[in-house]
């Protein structure tokens, strides 16, 4: 049995096809729960997200960490998993999930990401993270999670000491922890559809320059942030959010 997190913020314009993608797995839908963490959004959020999710509920804790904090300790089950609000799940994601975790030793497990434009730039995008997630996972030199495909044992992460807050670099930190609790594996299989619209609309190398300083300068840095941003979808003409909860 499995929870999935999804935090939200301002996300009328993508979460619908999130939660639906997530709700129409191979699995039985009983077997799985839908928590939307939402950070006091002001569109139509929660009122989506309640047609399809078990619950929905008003973030407490800060940033997008803090959101998934705070969706674990609600959760029913276990096995905890992490995606976003803009990402669109496999149709075997939660069944892949259930493969991963019959090895009682393994403690996290992430997956790769896929096009949802697939768009020749989007699937460049796409070649450079399967790069950057198969040398980690293949050479144990580190592993590159990305928090719209992650994965834990929920009593593990909560030894561990949960998700460390922080406005970037917080999915790959956790796991430099939970290497240290158990077994950390990349199923090739596990894959979720990433929306590129941060790359799209502010450029690829503006992008990643502006998430190391932040995790240079220790994951909250006053010069960039990764909160409240203004998007315009890749499929849209209309500016929506960038899924990323209320910043306190």
């Amino acid at each position: 049995m499995i929870s999935v997190i999804i935090p939200a913020y301002n996300e009328e314009a993508t979460i619908q096809r999130c939660l639906s993608a997530l709700s129409n797995q191979t699995v039985s839908r009983s077997s799985y729960e839908l928590i939307v963490v939402d950070g006091n959004s002001s569109d139509r959020t929660r009122e989506i997200a309640a047609e399809y999710a078990d619950l929905v509920f008003i973030q407490e804790s800060e940033r997008v960490p803090g959101a998934r904090n705070d969706g674990f300790a609600r959760a029913k089950y276990d096995i905890v998993a992490t995606t976003d609000a803009d990402s669109v799940a496999a149709p075997d994601w939660i069944e892949q999930i259930l493969h991963s975790f019959t090895d009682p030793h393994v403690v996290l497990v992430f997956g790769p990401v896929t096009t949802i434009e697939d768009t020749p730039k989007n699937r460049c995008y796409v070649m450079l993270f399967d790069i950057l997630m198969g040398f980690g996972a293949a050479t144990r030199l580190y592993y590159y999670t990305l928090g719209c495909n992650t994965i834990f044992r929920y009593e593990v992460l909560k030894h561990a000491g949960m998700y460390r807050v922080m406005d970037a670099g917080d999915d790959l930190e956790v796991a430099t922890r939970m290497r240290k609790e158990g077994k950390v594996i990349f199923n090739p299989n596990l894959k979720v559809g990433f929306d590129f619209r941060r790359y799209d609309q502010y450029g690829f190398w503006q992008t990643i320059f502006e998430w190391y300083w932040i995790v240079l300068c220790g994951g909250i840095s006053k010069r960039f942030t990764y909160t409240r941003k203004e998007y315009k979808s890749q499929n849209s003409n209309e500016t929506d959010r960038n899924g990323r909860p209320d910043e306190k």
